[in-house]
């Protein structure tokens, strides 16, 4: 596994989970699936991040890698904020504790991965 392949299940998963954020069969009380807070600007946030995931993963391991580290930190400095503040980052997006930990992984994913993995699949061009 590299950092593209990573990048490219991010960018998916983060896009589709925006996008469901506006499906009202799947919110109750603007909560996705009962549990994640979710709005207008979160959703357009988590699909933009997935959008910019699979745009720099399309372009090589080493945008991913950047992606992957530089996306892992602004996650990272978003859960700070939300454990901080407690029900908001900086009066933008609400915030509720599964939120926290979930922002939380991200983090630790992200920046795990990009630092971990390599940038391309070690398969030598022929």
């Amino acid at each position: 596994m590299n950092t593209k392949t990573v990048a490219y299940v991010f960018g998916a998963v983060l896009t589709e989970v925006g996008i469901l954020g506006f499906v009202a069969a799947l919110t109750t009380n603007g909560n996705l699936i009962g549990l994640f807070h979710v709005g207008t600007l979160d959703n357009i946030i988590q699909i933009a991040s997935g959008l910019v995931a699979l745009g720099l993963a399309s372009m090589g391991g080493a945008y991913a890698k950047k992606y992957l580290i530089g996306f892992g930190a602004v996650y990272g400095l978003v859960a700070v904020v939300g454990l901080v503040q407690g029900h908001t980052v900086l009066g933008l997006i609400d915030v509720n504790a599964a939120d926290n930990i979930l922002h939380i992984v991200l983090a630790l994913a992200l920046v795990g991965s990009g630092l971990v993995l390599p940038a391309d699949d070690g398969i030598a061009a022929k």
